[in-house]
């Protein structure tokens, strides 16, 4: 694979070189695409979203930003930004969050957060519409190397979210966030499920 002018798979993990893997990316026909680079190999995503994956992505987003409001929390939010340990792994999650002591670490016009510069972000979210066992599985490994602190999975069909916290590049299952002391995990999956029978307000 020379050249991204051949189609490649997409939405599943490839073998690939890191070269090869940014020949993909940066290639014009991929540029609406997201990608992901872990344990020599990559994953282009071009599936459409969709109204219920960008609604539950909302509603995630909304629930964090209330609650760090609320509580007068530092934090600053990133959807579909990329992080990048180059040469090992890519990510580009649906959003990301910097917090407390951190929310500043990432400055104004930086695009591609080179993790050997900045740190990795505090709180990572993906959801996952037809992608949960992927989520769950290479993702939350990538995640785990990549030193996020905490993930969360939103399964989209299930209405259900599954958060774990990452220490040592483990990873375990929370009901609480330890990265937003005292926010219930139960509270975002039933402001998911309100979501929806109505509409969001």
């Amino acid at each position: 694979m020379n050249t991204p002018q051949v189609q490649i798979p997409t939405d599943t993990w490839i073998s690939a070189t890191w070269d090869e893997y940014l020949q993909v990316v940066d290639h014009q026909a991929y540029a609406k695409a997201k990608g992901y680079y872990y344990d020599h190999k990559m994953r282009i995503e071009l599936a459409p979203l969709g109204q219920d994956h960008a609604a539950d992505n909302t509603i995630a987003s909304f629930t964090v930003n209330l609650f760090c409001g609320l509580k007068a929390i530092p934090t600053q939010g990133l959807t579909n930004c990329t992080f990048r340990e180059a040469g090992f792994e890519d990510a580009q999650p649906d959003s990301a969050y910097y917090i407390g002591d951190n929310a500043d670490a990432i400055p104004w016009g930086t695009t591609i957060i080179d993790l050997d510069t900045y740190p990795p972000p505090d709180l990572v979210i993906e959801v996952a519409n037809t992608s949960l066992a992927d989520d769950q599985g290479v993702k939350r490994l990538l995640y785990e190397d990549l030193g996020v602190k905490e993930y969360w999975v939103l399964d989209v069909k299930n209405v259900r979210v599954l958060a774990f916290e990452i220490e040592n590049q483990d990873s375990y299952r929370i009901t609480e966030s330890k990265v937003l002391p005292k926010l219930q995990i139960s509270l975002l999956q039933t402001a998911l499920q309100q979501s929806h029978q109505t509409n969001q307000s």
